[in-house]
């Protein structure tokens, strides 16, 4: 099976259960935002920008658990912002999991390791000696991490942490291969970080699963090539929606990196050629979503958005009316089922009801309604692609590591040319301490003096050579 079955067959009863009931509008998954603050700002993301005067704000973990329990959406996607970074991320988790829910914790994948370390810590006995072993040789735990574990004090002990469970995913951020990731996320080297997070994750039997969001520049071959590579590391699944040109992105792009949104979203008929192979996708890969969804992003139907069934819960309250539109928040989850006007939103016919919702064919919309379609012949090859056995890994190889590795680990980075411009300009040059008088830092790289870098960049930009983002 594409699924485990006891997550597939609570989902199912969740489904029969409403309609049996005649329940108009029910949630299947919550969106849980427990905080917005993030370490790292993803082009295409407006949510840091959306939220910017509450990044501060966190939502206590009762008032977390009472959301959950309020909607009673069968799965919850623990998003935000970085989840991770959340006070009480573990007991989150744990309580989640003391309601029975089938847990998504949606994260850039920089603070995995840290996590895992803690599980191993407060667990550790005989049974974890040969996987710390097999951590510390494939150089995703240090030697000094190890004996950490191992000599663990027993406040390390007692702490509450993530466990591998069958009932919880890892949902790792990967948007493309090395270079392009890199990009995207506006950082080098996190998606180096991502794939060592994810061989850890595996090897300590945790369910890992991937979301990557799809943009105007994104080649469809490397997004196959991606899945090549992911699924050789052994994860369990894999998300995939198309980028929309959602009010706080495209305001994030205009104002923060001087972009015409045009330029980097979606629209209906781009998102239609990207991903016109996603139902081959499906048969190669374990691609999360229905394969009534994947119709509806390769063009061969129209679907009806059921934003109402992945509600988003974050400090301001039951956000609507999606998780990418705000029209307002509301206190709790029936209010705002009552209140919203849900008529007025989505495509129908292929006629825009909102002129914001025009080009969006994302996940958090659509694919809820592939779910719950009750035509017998959606609901046969819904049945069909998740019982049938998930495909197996693609192999592994040193080569397909290789091309994955395309960016920052082979020297050819996003900035890569910025910097050999800068230590080309400051070739046999005195260091910025020297001059100062500081011998003692002779071998300070050029690039610590930091007005000099960014004028160089600055030229670099000018001349069009090169897309940069400032890490």
């Amino acid at each position: 099976m594409r699924f485990p079955f006891a997550l597939t067959a609570k989902i199912a009863k969740h489904i029969v259960g409403h309609r049996l009931r005649g329940t108009p509008k029910f949630a299947m998954v919550l969106q849980l935002e427990p905080l917005h603050t993030c370490n790292l700002t993803c082009t295409g993301c407006g949510r840091i920008r959306e939220y910017s005067t509450s990044l501060k704000d966190i939502v206590p973990l009762e008032q977390c658990l009472a959301a959950a329990a309020e909607c009673d959406a069968p799965m919850v996607s623990v998003c935000g912002g970085e989840p991770l970074i959340y006070p009480k991320i573990e007991e989150l988790v744990a309580g989640l999991r003391a309601q029975g829910r089938i847990i998504y914790i949606c994260t850039n994948g920089v603070f995995m390791r840290k996590k895992m370390r803690d599980y191993m810590a407060a667990h550790f006995g005989p049974a974890l000696e040969p996987k710390l072993v097999q951590l510390v040789e494939a150089g995703l735990v240090t030697e000094k991490e190890a004996e950490s574990i191992r000599n663990a004090d027993a406040a390390a002990r007692s702490k509450v942490t993530i466990q591998p469970s069958k009932w919880h995913y890892w949902n790792v951020h990967v948007d493309g291969l090395e270079y392009t990731h890199d990009l995207i996320v506006e950082r080098e080297g996190v998606f180096k970080e991502c794939v060592a997070a994810i061989k850890m994750a595996k090897i300590l039997g945790y369910q890992v699963a991937t979301n990557t969001t799809v943009y105007r520049e994104t080649n469809p071959s490397e997004l196959e090539e991606m899945f090549r590579f992911l699924s050789s590391l052994g994860c369990d699944g894999h998300t995939i929606s198309p980028g929309y040109d959602y009010d706080a992105a495209k305001k994030d792009m205009v104002k923060r990196l001087g972009r015409d949104p045009k330029e980097f979203f979606l629209t209906r008929d781009l998102t239609r050629q990207k991903f016109k192979d996603i139902e081959r996708w499906g048969e190669l890969f374990t691609i999360f979503g229905t394969p009534v969804y994947q119709e509806f992003l390769a063009g061969k139907r129209e679907l009806t958005c059921t934003a109402w069934a992945i509600p988003t819960f974050n400090v301001r309250g039951w956000k609507a009316p999606c998780y990418l539109m705000t029209d307002g928040h509301y206190p709790s989850y029936q209010e705002m089922l009552e209140k919203v006007d849900w008529e007025k939103y989505g495509v129908v016919d292929g006629v825009a009801r909102d002129l914001r919702c025009e080009n969006c064919m994302v996940h958090c919309g659509y694919d809820p309604s592939g779910a719950l379609s009750n035509k017998p012949r959606d609901t046969w090859i819904n049945f069909k692609y998740n019982f049938l056995p998930r495909p197996a890994p693609f192999p592994a190889s040193p080569e397909l590591e290789s091309r994955a590795h395309n960016g920052v680990t082979i020297g050819k980075g996003h900035l890569a040319e910025a910097k050999a411009a800068v230590s080309k300009e400051m070739a046999g040059a005195k260091s910025v301490y020297q001059r100062n008088g500081h011998h003692d830092h002779a071998g300070t790289d050029a690039g610590s003096d930091t007005t000099q870098r960014d004028e160089l960049l600055g030229k670099i930009r000018e001349a069009g050579k090169i897309e940069l983002k400032n890490d």
